[in-house]
This record gives C-alpha cells, structure tokens and sequence, in this order.
C-alpha cells in the first residue's frame, strides 16, 4: 500500500517494521541507523499510569541519541499514581526491543515510537510504574526457566462520537460486508496493527451491533502488554480519521453485549507447552490444573484490576455471554475459565481462556495479577475441582450453591474490599501501586454512589 496524508484519511506504509517483527534485541546504533533510514523527525516515548491511561512526551531526531544513553526527565507529580510534587523528578529510559515506526504520518512527518520504563534519578526501577511489575513477574518465571505468553482478545464499539453511543453498523456476531464503513475500518485497522510488526490473528465483527474484535496473535506477556497499548490507540487514531469514535467502555450500550478482554494465557518451558498433557483427559498438565486453580480461587481478589471501573461491572451481570460465576470448562462460555479444545499435533496451542478481563484494564497490571495468581495456585500446590459443562445461568440456585459454585464481586465497592484484603495482590504490585489503586478506585466509587442517574428520575420523580 502506499502512503499519504490527509485530514480525513490514513493510507498505510507496509514493511517499515518488517525488522521490528523479526527481531527483538535492539542496539542503540541499530535504533539510529533506523531513525536516519526513514527520516524519523520525532519520536514518542510512551508510558502508562495506573490506571493503564497512555502517557508520553516527543523528542527530536537531535535529542534522540542521549536519550538512548540516558533517559529522559520529567515531572512525574501530575501522574496518577505517580509521585508526590516534592519528589516528582523522574527518567523515563526507552527499551530499545520496543522500538517501532508508525506506517504513517502524524502531522505531516514521519514518528517513531518507543516504551520506557520509569527510573528514579538514581537508576532504581520506579515502584509506580505498571511495567515494571509486569518485569519483575516475568523475571520471576524466567528464574524458574518459564515464560508466560497471552493472546487477548480486544472489543470494542464504534459510535458516531464520543458524547452518546450512536451506532455506526447493525451487524450480528460474525457478520460481514465490504461495503460497510465499519468492516473496512476494522479491516483497515488489521492492516495498521501488521504494518506496526504486530501480528493480527483474524478480525470480525461482535455479537453487539457497531462492536467489533481484532484478536492479536500470541506473544511473551510483556510484549504483549505493549502491543494492547499500541492496538488501543490504532484503533481510536483510525476511527477519528475515518470520522467515528472507537470506545473500549466495557458496557456502553444498555441491554446490548459489553466488551471484553478474553485473555488466552499459557506457560512455556523453552519450546515446550508445559500446559500440555497427553494423558489427560482435557490434555492439562497438573501444572496447567493447578495454574486454573489459582486463577479460579484469587480472582475475587485481582478483579479490580482486570475490572477497574464503575461501568466494568454492568457488563458482568447474566445474560449477556460475561462470566459472572467463578468455575471451569471446556464448551461453556458461561465459565470464567475455559479450556479450548485440544486439536491433534497442535500441543503447543493448548492453553486457558480467562473471560472476565475487559479491554479498557491496564494491561500490564492485569497480566501480571493474572500470572500471579496461577503461579501461586502452583506453588500452593492446588487441586482443580470437576468442570462445570452446563449453562451455569440456567441453574437452580440451590444447585449452585451444592456445587460450591461462587460469584464474582458484582460491583466496584465489593471489588475493592477483596482486593484490599489480599496480601498476594499487595506483593504482585508493591505497596505504592496497591494502596494507590485503592484511593484512586474509592474516589471513583464515592463519586458515581452520589451521583442521581436518568434512571431515578425516570422512575422515581413522576410519583414520589
């Protein structure tokens, strides 16, 4: 495809990133040598707060090299989650393995890209920054010779704007036309994210209508982290060229399906699957069972950060295809786990599905709670309970309650009190992160108690 641009349209250079899809060990002479190659005049350098919200500043081409050797400073006191302001200087030091090109211009010039992580001025590691408690749990497996690779699922809306949902398609899950503007968006899109050298596994639409998914082929955690940070903004930039919003709000829309983050997650030793097991019946290793068993008993305590906001939890209510009981299988998409089918030779596809995570998580905080957890349910040795293969929505309470089968926090509130009390998710995240989190996410929950909806007034004002 050819380049060009316009305010009212993106066309998209292929092959600027064939290197960076190919190769991860970036020098900082590899960087430069790229930087002059495409006439790169600026480049971003990105960072998250706790909230997972994109943040980052520019520099020029004359800047780029000292800041490859050095960092860049800034003030990090107006960051969420962040510093106080007597103690808000901070470096943000680019990860050269992250480097990428956008396919296409911003402003008329060509921009690179680069994700950092947050030091202090002494060199430490920032115990605020998201990506580095991802770091510190993948440095933990790779002691133990394992690495954790996920492959998440991203949903999401397009709406004429971003004041109230209007939607753009009336499709159904699966649906597809070529002369709809969302499927060629979507499509255009896929295309944005390969030109980026990050690979797209398919794209189709959802079961909601103007929804829409682009499932990302499988990557190391960390790598992947970055690469939802990169599809979430792709996927906005587009939508505004095209003169649409693009929203991962995970329930716009009332009585509709809401957006989801499933995440396909799996252990690896080397080149082997360790979740594989020939002799099992579902093809789980005791590790993988004992990985879902972890996931399925600290759930209740990491769903705040899978989950974060207020409107999270009016997508996981029944109905509506979101997990709201917590238990297993392998064909119930009513499950909060479940275990894809096995297909001969493909061992090292074999995998779990968390369902509960939505897209607009930070994605850093959520794959590292997620790793935890099963890690944990392996060190603790524990034991997976029997499957559930029927409609969990569709059974008697008194059955569920026989089974053992329990409900996931079913608001904001009652997902902070269990995160507040979990000592795994205190050390998963480190104190500063985790007490943060709370205070942010208990402002958010006061706010929105005191809050008198349409649906109040609706109901309550013509009578009381």
């Amino acid at each position: 495809m050819s380049f060009s641009d316009s305010n009212t349209s993106i066309r998209i250079i292929d092959g600027v990133n064939k290197e960076a899809s190919s190769k991860y060990d970036y020098s900082k002479e590899d960087i430069l040598r790229l930087i002059t190659d495409n006439d790169i005049k600026y480049i971003r350098l990105w960072f998250t707060d706790i909230l997972g919200r994109l943040k980052g500043m520019s520099i020029t081409r004359s800047e780029i090299e000292q800041v490859l050797e050095e960092g860049q400073g800034f003030d990090g006191s107006s960051i969420e989650g962040f510093v106080r302001i007597e103690e808000s200087d901070l470096m943000a030091r680019p990860d050269l393995n992250t480097f990428r090109i956008f396919p296409w211009a911003v402003g008329g010039e060509k921009v690179g890209l680069l994700f950092c992580d947050i030091e202090t001025p002494d060199g430490r590691p920032y115990e605020g920054d998201p990506r580095w408690v991802m770091k510190r749990v993948t440095n933990k497996l790779a002691e133990k010779g394992l690495a954790s690779y996920m492959g998440p699922e991203l949903e999401y809306f397009y709406f004429e704007n971003s004041k109230e949902p209007r939607i753009i398609d009336n499709g159904g899950y699966f649906d597809y036309a070529t002369v709809d503007k969302a499927t060629r968006l979507r499509k255009k899109t896929a295309n944005a994210l390969e030109a980026l050298g990050i690979p797209v596994e398919c794209s189709h639409h959802e079961v909601a209508p103007s929804q829409q998914e682009i499932d990302l082929k499988y990557q190391q955690a960390l790598r992947m982290a970055d690469y939802a940070m990169i599809y979430r903004l792709v996927v906005k930039e587009l939508a505004v060229q095209e003169g649409v919003y693009a929203s991962f709000m995970p329930k716009p829309i009332y009585g509709e399906n809401g957006s989801g983050m499933h995440v396909h997650q799996s252990l690896f030793s080397g080149d082997t699957n360790v979740f594989f097991a020939s002799d099992d019946s579902y093809h789980l290793s005791d590790t993988a069972r004992s990985y879902i068993a972890g996931i399925l008993k600290y759930v209740p305590e990491f769903l705040l950060i899978t989950n974060q906001w207020v409107n999270s939890y009016k997508r996981l209510v029944g109905g509506y295809e979101a997990p709201v009981y917590i238990s297993w299988g392998r064909r119930n998409r009513s499950s909060l786990v479940r275990v894809p089918m096995y297909r001969v030779g493909k061992e090292k596809a074999t995998r779990i599905e968390l369902r509960c995570p939505d897209p607009a998580c930070n994605p850093y905080l959520a794959f590292a709670a997620m790793i935890s957890a099963g890690m944990a349910g392996i060190e603790e040795g524990l034991q997976l309970p029997e499957p559930i293969e029927n409609n969990i929505f569709d059974m008697p309470e008194q059955e569920r309650i026989s089974r053992g089968i329990k409900m996931l926090p079913n608001s904001l509130d009652n997902a902070i009190k269990k995160f507040a009390k979990s000592e795994l998710m205190r050390d998963v995240l480190g104190d500063h992160i985790f007490n943060t989190l709370i205070a942010n996410k208990w402002v958010e929950w006061d706010r929105y108690r005191t809050q008198v909806t349409g649906y109040e007034v609706d109901t309550y004002l013509p009578w009381l």
